[in-house]
């Protein structure tokens, strides 16, 4: 296997690079919905698509490709690839839906009583529709394919 570019390894240039287009493809996205460039999102979680899923996907392909699909190191990244996908799309999704639901009813508590609950709105956009974290492993599989 040869050295990385950036990181001096070449499955973790994989990886940073597939969390890095999904990050700034969401920049993008923001670009064109909203009309104005919006750099937070770069380092944002949530949105399409899921830059933890293309993470763990571009990591999961490059270790097949390297070390196959029978290694020790395939299975443990496919299972922590699973596991990353499942909390992108179950817990932390819910968890954000939560937040907004604590959200509105903390504005209700502003409206009728003038008591401020929380300082800030929770963060509502944390987890990922299913779409998102199935394009955010398709980017992923392409990057390492393109990579290796």
């Amino acid at each position: 296997m040869e050295n990385g570019i950036i990181f001096g390894n070449r499955i973790l240039d994989i990886v940073f690079v597939s969390w890095f287009i999904a990050q700034f493809w969401k920049v993008i996205t923001s670009l064109i919905k909203e009309r104005k460039i919006n750099f937070k999102r770069f380092l944002e979680s949530g949105g399409m698509p899921s830059s933890h899923t293309s993470s763990v996907t571009s990591l999961v392909t490059a270790i097949g490709i390297l070390k196959g699909t029978s290694s020790l190191e395939f299975a443990i990244t496919f299972v922590f690839a699973v596991i990353v996908m499942y909390d992108a799309a179950g817990v932390r999704r819910a968890a954000g839906k939560q937040a907004g639901i604590l959200n509105k009813i903390t504005k209700n508590i502003l409206n009728k009583e003038g008591t401020k609950i929380i300082e800030e709105n929770l963060k509502e956009l944390i987890g990922h529709t299913p779409k998102e974290v199935f394009v955010g492993a398709i980017l992923g599989i392409f990057v390492a394919f393109i990579m290796i």
